[in-house]
């Protein structure tokens, strides 16, 4: 079986979820590749070698460039703070390497744009780390929509909310500096807006309202020393989709008492569905024409007749989780660089969430609707 070296740059959060992904897919799924942990790669050679030695990689490096011009790397796999996704996915893209890149995509349209037209221009392959739309039960959620079991789409309800920077005395990280697309709504608001886009179609059109709710922050733990923030808390918006459906999107990272609320409700003319990622292998399905008295939604629990869970667990309710989301996503991933399928979502589509991400940013400072096609 032909190997796929796998260069990995940094090793935080979601580059400790890349690696165990790496680590794990070939267990899991037949595939036409195997991943080979050649290098990782972090801001400094001591943290760079204690991470490849933690996750399996072959070698370590302080030196990202060095790690994307490397012979033995054939997928770059980008879990950085958001400004440097453009640098290193172009550095990538010009070595002739696949790019797996973490979301948002980059920090402007213009910027997401340019990459896209690279990579394209490149023929190599680019997935985005908009995993949770790899769960087994979001694929069933848009076969029923897809087979017009519950009707034409007719409204949209969705939200992500978390609470990870509710306390005030949270101190300015990265993730609050506008620079680096900083703000819920680039930041976990991507992740609704994708699967808004995934199951309900292409988004026409916006007019929301950003709010900056903690307008200062600690420069460090416990410091005196303040700083004024310049992004959003959360985020509220309209949407009008191109297929004639309407809704509304809402995204806070100030939102106490949530861990992980992406959840959306999905009607249609014949039924509805309802989705929380916080007890992620239900889906709740109502159709119209139950008996009176009987009228209500069902639960269903993921299975293995929902393709890839299967693969985990061969009893249903049992329950696949975070980490073998990422799994799932990797597996598309390799597929996509043997030719055997087409990597979603790409840099193309986390292009077009980056356009409605601007553009409510621009209905919220302009006050009025804005098209999304004119992003």
């Amino acid at each position: 079986m032909k190997s796929l070296g796998i260069g990995l740059i940094g090793s935080g959060f979601m580059g400790r979820a890349h690696a165990l992904a790496f680590r794990t897919v070939g267990g899991v799924f037949e595939l036409p590749a195997s991943p080979k942990l050649a290098i990782l790669a972090d801001a400094d050679e001591e943290r760079a070698a204690r991470a490849a030695t933690s996750l399996g990689f072959e070698r370590s490096t302080d030196d990202w460039r060095a790690l994307v011009n490397d012979p033995e790397v054939d997928i770059v796999a980008i879990t950085t703070p958001n400004a440097l996704h453009k640098p290193m996915s172009l550095a990538a893209i010009d070595a002739g390497k696949h790019v797996y890149c973490e979301k948002p995509l980059a920090t402007s349209v213009a910027d997401a744009k340019e990459m896209v037209e690279a990579a394209e221009a490149a023929g190599v392959v680019t997935l985005v780390g908009f995993n949770y739309l790899k769960n087994p039960i979001i694929s069933l959620a848009k076969e029923i929509i897809d087979s017009g079991e519950i009707g034409a789409i007719t409204g949209f309800r969705g939200i992500h909310a978390e609470d990870f920077m509710a306390d005030p005395a949270s101190p300015y990280i990265w993730r609050c500096d506008p620079a680096h697309a900083g703000g819920a709504l680039a930041d976990i608001g991507s992740h609704i807006i994708s699967m808004a886009r995934y199951l309900a179609g292409g988004v026409e059109a916006v007019c929301g309202q950003l709010d900056t709710v903690h307008t200062r922050r600690p420069i460090a733990p416990g410091s005196s020393d303040m700083r004024e923030v310049a992004i959003d808390d959360q985020a509220n918006f309209l949407v009008r989709f191109t297929s004639g459906a309407s809704g509304t999107i809402s995204t806070s990272w100030i939102s106490s008492g949530r861990k992980m609320q992406l959840a959306f409700e999905i009607v249609g003319t014949k039924g509805s569905i309802d989705f929380t990622q916080e007890r992620f292998n239900e889906l709740k399905l109502y159709t119209a024409g139950q008996p009176k008295g009987r009228e209500g939604f069902k639960l269903i629990c993921a299975g293995p007749d929902h393709p890839d869970y299967g693969a985990f667990c061969p009893a249903p309710g049992h329950q696949i989780g975070f980490n073998d989301l990422k799994v799932i996503e990797v597996k598309t991933l390799i597929e996509a660089v043997a030719g055997q399928a087409k990597a979603y979502p790409d840099f193309r589509e986390a292009y077009e969430v980056e356009r409605v991400v601007e553009a409510v940013q621009r209905s919220s400072t302009e006050g009025c609707w804005v098209r999304v096609g004119e992003v």
